[in-house]
């Protein structure tokens, strides 16, 4: 079968390319830059505890823990007034990182996995579908035909995959506008971000590796252009209210102006064709990620299409990725919308609430800290509503990352399992992680279970936990690839958890994948030939 074609090689390509690999499907990645990241230190990501994990599996440890910084606190001041401080005790801390080094990591990793192609200086110009696959075309150093099992559009913002597949992609121009300046100093709080918010200011900091600090000051949405005398002021303004009144040295390394944008793709399949990250969605008002939400794009798609390209998959599989992911950023950015009038209409109700401030600065840490409606991960609605034991977590939502054990023998958090296109069945076992396997692998449960997790429709890891929050002793949790709780079982209940297991692939796979109604497609072994079928242009 041919490869997954993926169209663009930022994080949120590469990372689906790598998560395809992680399955054993192979892809080849075009993009029409030369490949190479530019170094922008004001240009960040904040990874949560998922899409950590998710860039540890792919390969990026080394880049996470020398150029990244873990936030040892959260601080909100309101004026020159601490007004509270979280810390990460109870729940792991965010991930501050350049998304130069995210990417550059990602490349890296690409690069040597056999699995992966990459293919720079490649400008998409056409693509064609047909019930087979995609065809695309692309111009570079010369014109080439690439053939494809399925395309991905994650070419950003200007999308061409997006654009020849005539998706509309409606929203809101400059919801927001920040300066932005990454600089080397030493504040009073080492390690700890801080959202401030003054009469007429707000301000973030957010630490990096090396004494290296982000701070995003919001600006008018229509405003003057900020000159560098400008920032420059900024920069020792704010500094000078955090430092007793004087500035303190400081090494400025980079500055910008961004401004955000609020829109969503109206569909985000069409046949074979998919698009993902910045093609799909912009956000990234009140402390949301967009690029976190491209890399939750890349895990649903990927389990989705190894199930497709190994064993075949239904049409209403393909189609629940935008049912889930669509959704999913639409239910973030409609609580962006909903929250906006109250953080940014310069009084209002601020005026006339009792506490409303401190609701406001609790709406913005939940952006930036990945909870609530602004920042929490996902649930996706279950397909079956299997719940026969409660647990601290609902179906469809993500797992706890427990401790578990594989028939091995290897002991991981669970976590480090997911991503390989396979479904998980956790036993939770009291005891198991005292005993040596040999004494419970073939007593209690196992022996049954084993049997009926071999007899499933979609390939399944069989892991044992020592425990699961909420769960009591011999709990079956069925897990989807990208991590998803689907349904709870009390015990071994073999007809139960195949009917689960069938509703997570959404039934058995179609004999083909209809053809769009419209002429688009693409493979990944280039091609001297053009197809016979006409093509789709760029204007």
């Amino acid at each position: 079968m041919d490869p997954v074609i993926v169209v663009g090689a930022g994080p949120v390509g590469l990372s689906l390319a790598l998560a395809l690999a992680g399955a054993g499907v192979p892809s080849v990645v075009l993009d029409e830059r030369p490949g190479k990241e530019e170094v922008r230190p004001a240009r960040t990501v904040v990874l949560h505890a998922d899409t950590a994990a998710m860039a540890h599996r792919l390969g990026c440890t080394t880049t996470l823990r020398d150029e990244g910084a873990y936030f040892a606190a959260w601080r909100t001041m309101r004026r020159s007034r601490d007004t509270h401080r979280l810390t990460f005790e109870d729940h792991p801390a965010p991930l501050h990182v350049p998304q130069h080094a995210l990417a550059r990591a990602l490349r890296d990793s690409a690069a040597a996995h056999p699995l992966v192609r990459l293919v720079f200086d490649s400008r998409l110009d056409c693509l064609e579908q047909d019930d087979r696959g995609v065809t695309a075309h692309t111009q570079g150093a010369e014109a080439t035909w690439w053939r494809g099992s399925y395309l991905v559009g994650c070419d950003g913002a200007r999308s061409t995959v997006r654009k020849l597949l005539g998706i509309r992609f409606p929203g809101r121009t400059a919801v927001e506008r920040h300066a932005v300046a990454a600089l080397r100093t030493e504040l009073p709080w080492p390690g700890e971000a801080l959202l401030h918010r003054g009469a007429q200011q707000e301000v973030t900091s957010r630490p990096l590796a090396d004494g290296v600090w982000r701070l995003d000051w919001l600006l008018p949405a229509r405003g003057d252009l900020v000159t560098p005398d400008a920032l420059v002021f900024l920069i020792r303004d704010t500094l000078a209210q955090w430092c007793g009144g004087t500035t303190p040295p400081y090494d400025l390394l980079d500055t910008g102006v961004h401004t955000l944008h609020h829109r969503l793709a109206r569909r985000w399949r069409d046949g074979r064709a998919f698009l993902a990250g910045d093609a799909a969605h912009l956000m990234g008002a009140l402390g949301t990620q967009g690029v976190e939400e491209g890399l939750r794009d890349a895990e649903n798609l990927a389990w989705k299409l190894s199930l497709a390209w190994h064993q075949g998959a239904s049409e209403a599989l393909l189609d629940g990725y935008e049912g889930e992911r669509r959704t999913a950023v639409a239910s973030r950015l409609r609580a962006a919308d909903q929250a906006m009038p109250i953080l940014r209409s310069g009084g209002g109700l601020r005026n006339y609430l009792p506490g409303a401030s401190r609701s406001a600065e609790s709406l913005l840490t939940d952006g930036h800290l990945g909870r609530g409606p602004l920042g929490g991960q996902p649930a996706y609605a279950p397909p079956v509503a299997v719940r026969e034991v409660p647990t601290a977590t609902e179906p469809g939502g993500p797992v706890a990352n427990v401790p578990v054990t594989a028939p091995d023998g290897a002991t991981v958090p669970l976590r480090d399992l997911l991503g390989q296109g396979r479904l998980l069945v956790v036993l939770v076992a009291p005891g198991t992680g005292v005993w040596d396997r040999r004494h419970w692998l073939g007593a209690g449960l196992m022996p049954r279970l084993a049997a009926a997790v071999s007899a499933l429709p979609v390939r399944t890891d069989l892991l044992v936990a020592d425990s699961y929050p909420g769960a009591p002793a011999h709990t079956v949790l069925l897990v989807r690839p990208d991590g998803h709780l689907a349904a709870t079982f009390a015990g071994v209940r073999p007809a139960e958890l195949y009917e689960a297991a069938d509703a997570v692939r959404a039934g058995a796979p179609g004999s083909r994948v209809p053809a769009p109604s419209t002429s688009t497609s693409a493979s990944a072994s280039a091609s001297g030939s053009t197809p016979a079928s006409p093509t789709v242009v760029i204007d």
